[in-house]
């Protein structure tokens, strides 16, 4: 034993358990695993979903359970659990929420951009979840965030956007693009032109715009001169048979279902142009994937949009809630006329910036 005195770092992430979330914890522990100087606790639903060497595991799977059990989670149970622990120098939550807990220094990774969502009366008829969660993170992010040295986030827009909503300084929240591998884009275009809007079913992804633009442009131009790819089959949810008894009707609208990786790669050759209307998003995974095939993309006029797309060399934004916009878009690219496709210029981001979990957790850390 040399007698050095390493750090403590506890991970709280109990409600992570699928999606952008559980990659984000799992590439974390995984940066953490190789820090022999550190003393690692992850707190997590299930260790199977995150297992990695050198970490010390509490498991909470009661907590997902229910929005009341999640809370009492939070503030009740991880403030007892941090009072049994060795001294903790760094409590990092990764999703959303702070902890009142014993540490000598509290920072959170803000996933959520729900909490900027504009709701409509359709939403909560479709998924009252949604827009529920929207309601309730904007009061989560306000609770106990002084507590905190740092915020964490994907992109610059939503660090402004929270700065205002819980008057925490922008200067101490970090701006942390994630990190992704981004797949081989195999095939090529067709004659048929298709319009690809790769993402599930849910009422915020705005799927009811594209379908309808699919429409009013299918009514201008004839059918088989387009096809719009969506990746729901119309039997998910409610929002999903709302879509197909709506639209199923429209010869254009191709309600193709979930996609693998492989048959999105294949996809992503196949497609003409990317289309995506969503509403809201922390950073927009398919625009990144499809970006370096450099072909056309049509996207929401939204900041997440023009943060994620900066570099792509053809793009054309339009409102999100009009339909007859993106119409329009689809029509000028199936006809050849490109004047409304330009490139995405590429910001400078202000400090704190950190790009990979070094950076980031060398300025979580520091003295």
């Amino acid at each position: 034993m040399d007698g050095t005195v390493r750090k403590h770092i506890v991970i709280s992430a109990v409600n992570i358990r699928k999606g952008g979330t559980l990659t984000v914890l799992r590439d974390c522990l995984a940066y953490l695993s190789g820090k022999k100087d550190w003393q690692v606790t992850a707190l997590v639903h299930d260790r199977k979903l995150c297992d990695f060497p050198g970490i010390s595991y509490i498991e909470i799977p009661w907590s997902s359970k229910s929005w009341l059990r999640r809370l009492w989670c939070e503030y009740v149970s991880m403030g007892r659990i941090s009072r049994k622990l060795p001294e903790v120098d760094l409590w990092f939550s990764l999703h959303d929420t702070t902890p009142r807990v014993r540490a000598r220094r509290q920072a959170v990774y803000c996933h959520t951009s729900f909490p900027f969502l504009k709701t409509r009366r359709q939403d909560w008829k479709m998924d009252y979840k949604i827009p529920a969660f929207a309601r309730f993170t904007r009061y989560a992010y306000r609770m106990n965030v002084r507590r905190n040295s740092y915020l964490v986030v994907q992109q610059d827009w939503m660090r402004k956007g929270l700065s205002g909503l819980t008057g925490f300084p922008e200067q101490r929240i970090i701006v942390a693009p994630p990190a992704f591998s981004l797949p081989e884009i195999s095939g090529s275009a067709t004659d048929e032109l298709i319009f690809l809007y790769p993402s599930t079913p849910d009422c915020h992804k705005n799927f009811e715009v594209f379908c309808e633009a699919s429409r009013m442009l299918e009514e201008r131009v004839g059918r088989g001169r387009f096809r719009s790819v969506i990746t729901l089959d119309g039997s998910e949810n409610r929002y999903s048979r709302w879509l197909k008894a709506r639209f199923g009707g429209v010869s254009s609208v191709d309600f193709r279902g979930y996609l693998s990786k492989e048959e999105l790669r294949n996809y992503y050759g196949l497609a003409g142009c990317l289309v995506f209307p969503s509403r809201i998003e922390t950073w927009g995974l398919p625009i990144s994937e499809f970006l370096p095939s450099g072909k056309p993309m049509i996207l929401s006029d939204l900041p997440y949009a023009h943060e994620t797309a900066a570099g792509a060399k053809q793009v054309a934004f339009f409102p999100c809630d009009d339909p007859a916009a993106l119409s329009e878009r689809m029509q000028e690219l199936l006809e050849g006329r490109m004047g409304a496709f330009r490139e995405v210029e590429r910001k400078n981001t202000a400090e704190p910036r950190a790009n990979g979990w070094e950076e980031l957790f060398g300025i979580l850390t520091e003295e």
